[in-house]
């Protein structure tokens, strides 16, 4: 019921209309068959503007990967924790971070690109971007871009995600002008409430029961559940014959879809 619920109020965002086009919601229907979800019929223009959401190589080719990102828009000492397991177990993975998080746990972001991870761009102040027009869309991926560079010396890699999945196709169009990749995800649970978190048995059996090959694991690493759980799932995937991919093997591979 919940799914169902959450099905329509995804299709009557869509019929909102925004500055920058009609306003959408980013939704997947989750299966217990460990299949690759498939985007709403009203989603399918993500493809257009090189919008990547899963590894659709993969039913081609067979190999077994997942790409782990996390949405990060402050430290409560989980982070670490998630940086720590991730040099551990040597998986890479993508950080979409907020201007909050660069600038007050400088050394923090340091360390995800100098442990070989992507940082990435989820808008300076986590705004809702499908009401925005395509110059305040710039200003804000634009003000990140150089409140990373100035903090930290680096550039941000060219991959975007949009706050909490709402867009426009205007969104996706100025992104992919501006040399960005938007990168969805084709799994998620109810994870970023640190007064409600799941229990480590609840996350477990969700994660196991909707891993599918060639996942795009969306997780919020300030998630205590998370934390505790990490290590033993990225055990869990291996055995079952998974690797860990990048976000540019990702893109690659998809924009050589037909």
């Amino acid at each position: 019921m919940k799914q169902i619920i959450a099905w329509i109020a995804a299709v009557t965002l869509l019929t909102a209309a925004a500055p920058g086009g009609e306003v959408c919601h980013w939704y997947m229907k989750r299966n217990r068959e460990h299949r690759q979800p498939v985007a709403e019929s009203q989603m399918a223009f993500v493809d257009q503007y090189g919008g990547v959401y899963v590894d659709k190589a993969v039913q081609e080719s067979g190999e077994k990967v997942l790409y782990l990102t996390f949405d990060a828009g402050y430290e409560n000492g989980n982070i670490a924790r998630i940086l720590d397991i991730l040099k551990e177990k040597l998986v890479p993975a993508a950080f979409f971070v907020l201007g909050h998080l660069v600038s007050a746990e400088t050394p923090l972001v340091m360390r995800m690109a100098q442990e070989g991870h992507l940082v990435c761009n989820h808008t300076f102040s986590h705004r809702n971007m499908a009401k925005a027009t395509p110059e305040e869309f710039r200003a804000e991926l634009v003000r990140l871009e150089q409140c990373y560079r100035e903090a930290t010396g680096l550039e941000l890699a060219k991959f975007y995600r949009p706050p909490e999945g709402t867009f426009s196709k205007c969104n996706l169009e100025t992104a992919q002008q501006m040399g960005y990749s938007t990168v969805f995800w084709s799994f998620a649970y109810a994870d970023w409430d640190n007064n409600k978190q799941p229990s480590r048995a609840d996350a477990i059996e969700k994660m196991k029961t909707y891993t599918h090959n060639g996942a795009v694991l969306l997780l919020h690493p300030t998630s205590k559940t998370n934390a505790d759980v990490l290590g033993e799932m990225i055990d869990y995937w291996r055995s079952e014959g998974y690797t860990f991919g990048t976000l540019q093997t990702l893109c690659e591979r998809n924009k050589a879809e037909p």
